[in-house]
């Protein structure tokens, strides 16, 4: 009964730290988006805003739910250890993107990050898929939300770059 609690709060522990990275990003972006970001010119293909909280919230989920699987394998072995230092610098650099697209008002400074925050997080899958494929597949649709999202910060930074200082 005691492992079985301890699986649970692990869990939640696990759901919670990227929950919180996005409650942290959102600090960030809240301020921008109502009067900065309202403003730029946007591609046709910009999500809505709720559309944009949805996803991330589920791939918050499933971030958590993959760091769960590798965290389960124990602590006590390095290759653990060191997928989910790699999975804590992804979770920073994706707070990070946040910090320099929407706090900076800036989208060639997202631009600059985005490309870091995708490598990591191919970084975090391969390091994962040694210790477990499910924890692996399970971040894939966060590395094509971030493509798709690369593209669109890309987009932005082009329609609005003739407007930056």
């Amino acid at each position: 009964m005691r492992t079985y609690l301890n699986e649970i709060m692990r869990l939640g522990l696990s759901i919670l730290i990227p929950q919180a990275a996005g409650l942290l990003g959102a600090i960030f972006t809240r301020p921008s988006i109502s009067n900065w970001y309202r403003y730029l010119e946007k591609p046709s293909f910009t999500p809505s805003g709720r559309f944009i909280s949805l996803v991330w919230t589920a791939l918050y989920l499933l971030m958590g739910i993959s760091a769960f699987l590798i965290w389960r394998k124990g602590l006590e072995y390095p290759m653990v250890k060191g997928a989910l230092a790699i999975y804590g610098v992804q979770l920073s650099i994706n707070v990070l993107w946040s910090w320099a697209f929407f706090y900076l008002r800036s989208p060639l400074a997202g631009l600059i990050v985005i490309p870091v925050l995708w490598a990591s997080i191919l970084a975090t899958i391969l390091k994962f898929r040694k210790i477990s494929t499910t924890a692996a597949v399970l971040l894939i649709p966060y590395l094509l939300w971030v493509s798709f999202a690369a593209y669109l910060n890309y987009a932005i930074w082009r329609l609005n770059r003739r407007y930056a200082a």
